[in-house]
């Protein structure tokens, strides 16, 4: 009798314990389902537009990334020849620099033709340039911009504001809004008179 009862005991707690877990299974079931239901057509329609709109609004962009890069490709395309192409103009004037420290060739005739053809082929390079967007920097007697100029040295003038352009040493170009190279440049500072410059010699030696 003791067994069977236990067996009827078992049986009903198998029951009780599927009957938990179907009901559970239900409310999970109906819990689903509820949430489902919560959201209305409206909202689907508007959750989908929003996607819509952040998908049309990356495309766009993407869209304009690639206008950009095809522009500047096109306009720039040619940025590292042009680059190298400065140093023929570099060249001529480093040519003349040669030709006319020559004593030699000073004061002849020979001299003062070559200088002419030379400037001639200079000037129809920066003429080149120019009809391609490539146009040199004007910079002597101007405030020195570090966009555009690089200063090299410093020479003493008390003519000129400090910091004022009064050699350039090699001339810099632009590519249409971009720079292509700085100018290299000298620029004015005050004259320090001797006391000073002794003032000067002595905290250099002292902080040896």
């Amino acid at each position: 009798m003791e067994k069977e009862q236990e067996k009827e005991n078992n049986i009903d707690n198998s029951t009780n314990s599927l009957d938990t877990k179907n009901e559970v299974n239900h409310t999970e079931v109906k819990s689903e389902k509820d949430e489902k239901k919560e959201v209305t057509p409206e909202e689907k329609i508007k959750e989908l537009e929003e996607k819509l709109t952040r998908t049309f609004a990356e495309m766009e962009n993407q869209r304009r990334r690639f206008e950009k890069e095809k522009d500047d490709a096109f306009e720039y395309g040619g940025f590292l020849f042009a680059k190298e192409a400065l140093n023929l103009i570099d060249n001529i004037e480093r040519s003349k620099q040669v030709l006319e420290n020559d004593e030699n060739l000073k004061n002849t005739e020979a001299l003062k033709k070559t200088l002419e053809h030379l400037e001639i082929i200079n000037k129809d390079l920066i003429s080149t340039f120019a009809k391609n967007n490539i146009k040199p920097i004007e910079c002597l007697n101007k405030k020195l911009d570090p966009n555009f100029h690089q200063a090299m040295i410093e020479i003493e003038n008390d003519q000129k504001d400090p910091g004022t352009i009064i050699q350039e040493i090699q001339k810099g170009f632009t590519i249409k809004d971009r720079l292509l190279r700085p100018s290299l440049v000298g620029v004015s500072k005050k004259t320090t008179n001797k006391e000073e410059k002794n003032q000067e010699n002595k905290e250099n030696l002292s902080n040896k």
